[in-house]
């Protein structure tokens, strides 16, 4: 059934990263300065804190240390080990929910019927911890890599499905009314206007997904697993080293910040190539 009804959203830009940070307009130079503000705030806060004699135990939180324990870490090949095992389980665990949200956030925005069936069940699974599903992961999966992998994906599957139902739904009317009047399939319309014109909108949503996943698996990393850089984590936690602790909570951002900005070049390039 075709219904041009289904293609009206209300300011769909209001929801999602680009809303906040899609333009800056002062270039890299405000981003340099606003990395540099956050490091004095750092500096500032933990030596004001940690220099104190009752929290002496905890210098390893402050800036020296901490930058020296990671350098010291990027030379030996088990934090390379580390950083490979956590990478592998968040861009997998993102690829899996990615095959599974994107066409069902396709048929959520496509059909209307479809998307008032599914509102109710994607907003009560949205509103479940995604840590609430651990222990259940442990005892459906035979392995730790399995309930990780289940972990990740029931933490950004939601925020898939819903950032691409919103590209579908902001898609131009004029678009589908042309295609419509050339006779154009629900499944060509799909195809040759839907995918494309959403496409940085699944983008953003990678890039929601991303953080989510983060947040997921460095816990997760503390179950019965001996890798990754939560693994690392809860090792030097127990063994009290706080400079290294501190300097893998830096890796991860790192990380992080360097994937997101990966997926932001993608979605601009895709964005531009679409606009023009």
């Amino acid at each position: 059934m075709k219904s041009i009804n289904r293609f009206i959203y209300k300011d769909p830009k209001q929801v999602g990263l680009n809303a906040v940070f899609g333009n800056r307009d002062f270039g890299w130079k405000f981003e340099l300065i606003g990395l540099l503000l956050f490091a004095c705030l750092w500096i500032a806060g933990a030596s004001l804190i940690f220099t104190q004699p009752e929290f002496s135990q905890f210098k390893g939180f402050l800036p020296g240390p901490t930058f020296k324990a990671l350098f010291e870490a990027t030379q030996e090949s088990r934090f390379w080990i580390c950083v490979f095992a956590s990478l592998k389980r968040i861009v997998i665990g993102i690829l899996i929910a990615a095959v599974m949200g994107v066409p069902l956030g396709i048929l959520v925005g496509f059909y209307p019927k479809f998307r008032s069936l599914s509102y109710s069940p994607i907003q009560f699974v949205r509103m479940i911890s995604p840590l609430s599903w651990m222990p259940i992961a442990l005892l459906l999966f035979a392995s730790f890599e399995s309930a990780v992998y289940f972990l990740i994906v029931m933490a950004t599957i939601c925020p898939i499905i819903l950032n691409t139902t919103i590209g579908v739904l902001n898609i131009n009317p004029q678009w589908i009314k042309m295609a419509l009047n050339q006779g154009a399939s629900n499944f060509q319309l799909i195809k040759t206007i839907v995918i494309p014109a959403s496409l940085p909108y699944m983008l953003t949503s990678l890039r929601l997904a991303l953080g989510v996943a983060w947040i997921v698996l460095v816990p997760a990393e503390f179950l019965g697993i001996s890798s990754g850089l939560g693994y690392l984590i809860n090792d030097a936690r127990d063994t009290m080293e706080y400079d290294k602790l501190m300097a893998m909570i830096i890796a991860i951002g790192i990380l992080g910040f360097a994937l997101d900005r990966i997926i932001q070049k993608i979605q601009h390039t895709f964005s531009w190539s679409w606009n023009e």
